[in-house]
């Protein structure tokens, strides 16, 4: 359990930066965001798979591959066309806080899963979860003298926000079960073929974006910005995408769906980082409350977790491991 933790909190450095790159490319649309990086991301994991793309093909089934697209379609391109668009209209820190609900909303979606710790038990650590994203809430709102957005820019934000905090709920329940019911690949070998077929998906978003006329999505960009465009989407298929996924599909291996979902929340503590890096700046007191109450209630539920594994005869690692 203690390595599936520490797996965990590096996925989440690792995918703390898909919240930056909007913020740095925020002349660039959702759309052609999205595109790019899955694009790069389906090259990367292409690369990968070519050694043995052949034994991979053998024991894929089209119950495979209709999962993989279905969960590519939500867990990736959407919830990354959201993210980006929340990112944009009301920046990195609010974003990141919502979606950092996330812990939540997959605790509850998860709590009927096998060694899940009862709700009860965890009650008042997700209060303290919810409590931090109250807070963040209050803090962008757009009311008083030091608001800069419009109250409509506020509600656009909020919704994609909540619409990508939606699709990564259902994505990290359903990848979690499907695999604990299929252990025909392991970790890396499922976090490969994801790549593979996101990026084929990604491939025809491109394709897409072609196709709409001009103007709607912008797409005329100097040579400097597509260089930082193509690199930084280079950065999140190898890091984010590519290393982060298989360092999350180790932890799940190793952890109750009830814990892995808890630690999700160290996505949006590297998030925050990397925002007020970037902007120079220190945090608001609210935005302080926010992390101190995330962290607490994270801290809290990991203690719970570990004194329910000691009371169980033998480890998480004795048991059945599903290829998450």
């Amino acid at each position: 359990m203690q390595r599936g933790v520490v797996y965990g909190m590096l996925a989440g450095a690792l995918w703390g930066m898909v919240f930056l790159v909007p913020h740095v490319l925020s002349d660039i649309s959702p759309l052609l965001l999205s595109a790019g990086r899955y694009v790069m991301y389906g090259a990367v994991s292409l690369a990968v798979a070519l050694p043995f793309a052949r034994s991979l093909l053998a024991r894929l089934t089209r119950q495979d591959l209709r999962a993989l697209v279905v969960l590519a379609l939500t867990g990736n391109l959407l919830y990354y066309i959201l993210l980006t668009g929340a990112v944009q209209l009301i920046g990195v820190a609010p974003t990141s806080l919502i979606i950092g609900v996330l812990p939540v909303t997959v605790t509850l979606l998860g709590r009927r899963d096998a060694h899940a710790v009862p709700l009860r038990r965890l009650a008042l650590p997700l209060s303290m979860v919810v409590a931090g994203i109250v807070c963040i809430n209050i803090d962008v709102l757009p009311v008083g003298s030091h608001r800069t957005i419009s109250v409509a820019t506020w509600l656009g934000g909020i919704a994609c926000a909540t619409g990508a905090l939606g699709c990564w709920s259902w994505f990290a329940v359903a990848n979690s079960r499907y695999l604990q019911r299929h252990v025909h690949f392991n970790g890396n070998e499922w976090s490969v073929l994801w790549g593979v077929v996101t990026g084929a998906l990604g491939v025809l978003l491109w394709l897409g974006i072609a196709l709409l006329p001009a103007g709607i999505v912008q797409t005329t960009l100097s040579s400097e910005r597509w260089q930082a465009f193509w690199l930084m989407n280079l950065v999140l298929a190898v890091g984010a995408s590519w290393l982060g996924n298989g360092l999350w599909n180790a932890a799940s291996k190793r952890l109750p769906l009830t814990l892995s979902g808890q630690l999700i929340v160290f996505e949006t503590l590297f998030a925050l980082l990397y925002g007020f890096m970037y902007d120079h700046r220190m945090p608001r007191p609210l935005e302080i409350a926010a992390i101190v109450l995330l962290m607490g209630g994270v801290s809290w539920s990991v203690r719970q977790h570990a004194g329910r594994d000691a009371e169980r005869p033998g480890t998480q690692d004795s048991l059945p491991t599903p290829a998450h």
